[in-house]
C-alpha cells in the first residue's frame, strides 16, 4: 500500500503499519465524535492496539457513556468521515505546547507534556475543530476510514494507577475494508462458539475455582481425554527410544541457585520452607534431569541418554493473564532432556524434530519453524556455537523443513528451533521447541568418559512437543469443537435404550463394549429417545450412538448413528471390531 498519511512518506508500507495508521486515525475520529456529543469530555490516552483502538475519557460528574450510547457515537463518526476533514500536523516548542493544551482545557495532555524530556519533539494533529497531541502518522483525510465499529465501554485508571481517577475507556476496531471487518467478527463468533472454557463446562471436562486461580480441576470426562493424550505421548516416547522418569515437585533452593533459576526466574517461582531451609516448587524439569544424569558415572556408550518426563510444573502467572487451560499456574509439561556428544547433534535433532512434527500431523495442525541463533550475551565457546548452529541447520535441511532465521534470538545457553502451530482460528502458538544447552552441563559439572578415556561435557537438548498437556488439550477442544476423534473422545459410544423394554439389552451391549476396552455410557433414564439423541449429539458430542428398541432386541443387533446423522443396522461384533480398529489406529 502507498502511504495515505501526512508525515511525508510515499513509500510502500507493511500491512501491520497500515492497520496501525488506520486504527490510530479511528481513535482520533472517535474522540472528535465524543467531543461533539459530550463537549466537556477531556481525553487521556488514545492509542491503536494490535486488534483495534481505544480512548480513555474523563467525563463530567453525572455524565456517563454506556454501551447504549455507542451507536450514536458511531453515527457521528460516520458524519465526520463524510465531511472528509484533512489530518493536518504541526509542531510546537514545549512552552507553547503547554499553553496550547491549557487553552483547550486538556489537563491530561498538559500532564503528559510536563513529563516529557525538555528536548522532546511535540507534535499535534488537527481534523476540523478537533486537535490532539500525537506523534502520528495518520490518514490524509477522514474519508479514508472505511470500516470501523465500536465494541465496548469499560473503566481504566489514568496511567494504570489505582491511586488516580477512573476514566471511561471506549474501544473499537477498524480495518481496511468492510469485508475484512466482517471476517474479523465472523472469527470472533467462531471463537466464542469454539471457546474451550464454554465447551469444557458443557462437556464437564474441567473446571476452575476461586479456591485456586490458575490451578485447573480435571473432571472425569476431561481426565479421559488427558489420559488418552498421555497414552499416545507415552507410546511415542517408547517408539523413539526415550526412558520415562519423574522428578520431585519441590527441590531445594541450592539446586535452583546452581541452575541459575533462583537469580533469573525467582519471581515466577513458588517457594516454601522445610526444616528451616528454602525450597521451591519447580517451574521446569531440567535441573532434576541433570541430577538423574549425575547419579552415576556415564560413558560415551551411554549416550545419547534420552529422558522423557510428563512433569508437573508451577509458575506464578499474573491473575489477569489467566485464561482457561491456555494460561495456567499449574501444568504438565511434555518434557524431555537428551544428553549427547557433539557428534550426535544432527542425528538427535533430526530425530527429535521428526517426533514433534509427527504429533502435529496426527492432529492436523499447520505449523512453521523458526531457527534462533547466537545472542550477544551467549555462554560457551565460538566453536561450540558454530557446531550447534550448523547441526540445527543441517537437521532441518536434511528433513526438507522450511524455516525462517531469527538471528540473535537464541537462548543464552544455546541456539534453538521453535515450532509455531496455527489453530482453527488462525492464531499461532509456540508449542514445540528444541534447544541446545551448553550451560547446565557446565553448572552441574556433568561428565562422560570419552573413547580415549578423557572426561568431557555432554551437550543437553531440551525438548517439548505439546508445550503442556493443559494448553494442548485446550487447543484440541477448540480444534474439534468438542467433537473429538473416537480415540480421544471421553465417551466413545453412548447406548440409548428407547424404553424400559430394551434397557436390559442395552446394559448387556454396554458390558460387551466395555469388555472390548471402549469408553461407554448407557443412558437408562426415563426420557424420550429424541431428547437422549439431542443430548448425546450436542452436549456429549459422542462419535457413536447405539439406539436400541424392541426391534433390535428381537433381532439381536444394533442401530448405529454416527456424527453424520446416518443410522444403520449392524451386528454388535462387527461394530466392536470396526471401532476398536479405529481407536487403535487413532484415525481422525
Amino acid at each position: 500500500m502507498k502511504a495515505l498519511f501526512n508525515d511525508g512518506r510515499v513509500d510502500e508500507i507493511p500491512e501491520d503499519e497500515e492497520l496501525h495508521v488506520i486504527r490510530h486515525s479511528a481513535a482520533h475520529i472517535m474522540a472528535q465524535a465524543i467531543k461533539r456529543l459530550y463537549p466537556e469530555a477531556d481525553f487521556a490516552y488514545g492509542p491503536a492496539t494490535e486488534g483495534g483502538f481505544y480512548y480513555d475519557i474523563d467525563l463530567p460528574e453525572g455524565t456517563r457513556i454506556s454501551e447504549d450510547d455507542l451507536p450514536a457515537i458511531e453515527e457521528e463518526m460516520r458524519r465526520i468521515c463524510k465531511e472528509n476533514l484533512k489530518f493536518e500536523t504541526y509542531e510546537l516548542p514545549r512552552e507553547k505546547a503547554l499553553a496550547h493544551m491549557r487553552e483547550r482545557g486538556a489537563k491530561y495532555k498538559v500532564e503528559h507534556i510536563a513529563d516529557l524530556p525538555a528536548d522532546a519533539r511535540i507534535t499535534f494533529y488537527r481534523q476540523g475543530e478537533y486537535v490532539d497531541m500525537c506523534v502520528g502518522p495518520h490518514l490524509l483525510y477522514t474519508k479514508a476510514l472505511k470500516a470501523f465499529r465500536l465494541t465496548g465501554v469499560s473503566g481504566a485508571y489514568w496511567r494504570g494507577d489505582k491511586a488516580n481517577k477512573m476514566l471511561t475507556r471506549v474501544s473499537g476496531v477498524a480495518f481496511r475494508s468492510k469485508a475484512e471487518m466482517d471476517e474479523h467478527f465472523r472469527l470472533l463468533a467462531e471463537a466464542e462458539r469454539r471457546d474451550h472454557r464454554r465447551i469444557g463446562r458443557e462437556m464437564e471436562l474441567f473446571m476452575t475455582s476461586d479456591a485456586g486461580p490458575g490451578f485447573p480441576f480435571w473432571l472425569p470426562n476431561g481426565m479421559r481425554v488427558k489420559n488418552a493424550l498421555m497414552q499416545y505421548w507415552q507410546e511415542m516416547q517408547d517408539a523413539y527410544g526415550y526412558e520415562q522418569v519423574q522428578t520431585p515437585i519441590i527441590l531445594s533452593r541450592s539446586l535452583w541457585e546452581t541452575s541459575g533459576h533462583w537469580d533469573h526466574y525467582k519471581d515466577n517461582m513458588y517457594t516454601t520452607r522445610i526444616d528451616d531451609e528454602d525450597f521451591a516448587v519447580k517451574p521446569m524439569n531440567c535441573p532434576g534431569a541433570c541430577l538423574i544424569y549425575r547419579s552415576r558415572p556415564r560413558s560415551y556408550r551411554d549416550l545419547p541418554l534420552k529422558l522423557a518426563e510428563a512433569g508437573l510444573d508451577h509458575r506464578h502467572e499474573l491473575k489477569g493473564a489467566l485464561h482457561g487451560l491456555f494460561r495456567v499456574r499449574e501444568f504438565t509439561q511434555d518434557d524431555a532432556h537428551l544428553f549427547i556428544t557433539p557428534e550426535q547433534i544432527t542425528d538427535q535433532v533430526t530425530d527429535t524434530a521428526h517426533l514433534i512434527t509427527t504429533y502435529y500431523h496426527q492432529f492436523g495442525f499447520p505449523y512453521r519453524v523458526e531457527l534462533s541463533t547466537r545472542p550477544d550475551d551467549c555462554m560457551g565457546s565460538d566453536e561450540d556455537w558454530e557446531r550447534a548452529e550448523a547441526g540445527l541447520k543441517e537437521a532441518l535441511e536434511s528433513m526438507g523443513v522450511a524455516y525462517t532465521l531469527n538471528p540473535g534470538d537464541g537462548a543464552f545457553y544455546g541456539p534453538k528451533i521453535d515450532f509455531h502451530l496455527q489453530d482453527c482460528l488462525g492464531r499461532t502458538w509456540q508449542c514445540g521447541t528444541i534447544q541446545l544447552d551448553f550451560q547446565l552441563p557446565e553448572r552441574f559439572e556433568l561428565e562422560y568418559t570419552a573413547s580415549d578415556g578423557s572426561k568431557r561435557r555432554p551437550i543437553m537438548i531440551h525438548r517439548a512437543g505439546f508445550g503442556s498437556f493443559e494448553r494442548f488439550c485446550g487447543m484440541l477442544i477448540e480444534q474439534y469443537e468438542g467433537k473429538f476423534p473416537t480415540w480421544l473422545s471421553p465417551c466413545q459410544v453412548k447406548v440409548l435404550p428407547v424404553s424400559e423394554k430394551s434397557l436390559a439389552y442395552a446394559e448387556d451391549v454396554g458390558r460387551s463394549l466395555r469388555a472390548a476396552g471402549l469408553r461407554v455410557k448407557v443412558d437408562g433414564r426415563n426420557e424420550k429417545i429424541g431428547y437422549k439423541i439431542r443430548e448425546a449429539r450436542s452436549i456429549d458430542r459422542v462419535p457413536y450412538m447405539l439406539i436400541l428398541g424392541e426391534r433390535e432386541v428381537e433381532a439381536g443387533n444394533i442401530s448405529v448413528r454416527d456424527r453424520s446423522g446416518e443410522t444403520v443396522q449392524r451386528s454388535l461384533d462387527d461394530f466392536i471390531a470396526d471401532v476398536t480398529a479405529e481407536v487403535a489406529e487413532r484415525r481422525g
